[in-house]
């Protein structure tokens, strides 16, 4: 079970990082009516929030891969996922977080800003930030469908692809209580993916496609998505372990 736990670690990690990272300026605007934020400290929110959604993703993704391992082949487990490679899988999800949001937030440092300094949340988005902005936003406009599509989605549909081969291997076996105990070391993790990714995806096409909804709607999907997670993963993982 080292491995899980590893990633459960990364997990409630990345958790408290997202809550911590939001919750100062949220607070800050319903308790002290604090209005007002920093250019740099907008622009350093914006990264880490958006770094630490991504690196939540590569760590769904990586619990996938265990349980995947775990059922599909069970007596190697211990050989494929050592200390070493589990670490590595650790630090890949890290920096591809790290690396991948930095060129649109450097972007952001270069733009002139001469409309409205009113952002439409209580926490710093790249996607609000840069409406702001006098300049072109093309770039800005395509990179993050770009990275999201590579990051949120593509791992989406690898954890879908993986517990199919799952579910498969699990009808293969003749016990029925030998499915049941396999299926259900799964139960925890598949409670969390799609409280992570349909917050994700519904949160992108209400910024890319729902231009003409309401306000509230674009300010509640960005809450349930950044805090609702954090949330609900140790109250998921507490029941099961």
């Amino acid at each position: 079970h080292q491995p899980m736990y590893f990633f459960l670690a990364m997990l409630a990690g990345t958790d408290l990082g997202i809550t911590l990272t939001t919750m100062p300026t949220v607070m800050g605007v319903l308790l002290l009516n604090q209005r007002e934020i920093a250019q740099g400290a907008c622009f350093t929110q914006s990264y880490f929030i958006h770094t630490l959604a991504i690196v939540e993703s590569g760590v769904l993704l990586a619990m996938a891969y265990d349980r995947f391992i775990a059922i599909r082949t069970p007596l190697r487990y211990n050989s494929i996922l050592t200390n070493s490679h589990v670490m590595k899988v650790g630090l890949g999800i890290l920096m591809r977080g790290v690396v991948s949001i930095l060129p649109p937030i450097l972007k952001l440092l270069w733009f002139p800003y001469c409309r409205s300094h009113v952002l439409s949340h209580a926490f710093c988005l790249h996607q609000d930030v840069m409406k702001l902005a006098c300049a072109d936003i093309t770039f800005n406009r395509v990179y993050p469908v770009i990275l999201v599509a590579l990051t949120f989605f593509l791992d989406a549909l690898i954890i879908l692809f993986s517990y199919i081969l799952i579910l498969k291997t699990v009808m293969d076996i003749a016990s029925a209580e030998e499915q049941a105990k396999a299926l259900n070391t799964c139960v925890s993790h598949i409670s969390c993916v799609p409280v992570f990714y349909i917050t994700v995806i519904g949160l992108t096409f209400i910024h890319r496609f729902g231009k003409h909804a309401s306000h509230v709607i674009h300010i509640t999907m960005s809450y349930v998505h950044f805090l609702f997670p954090p949330f609900m993963n140790p109250i998921i993982y507490r029941m099961k372990t």
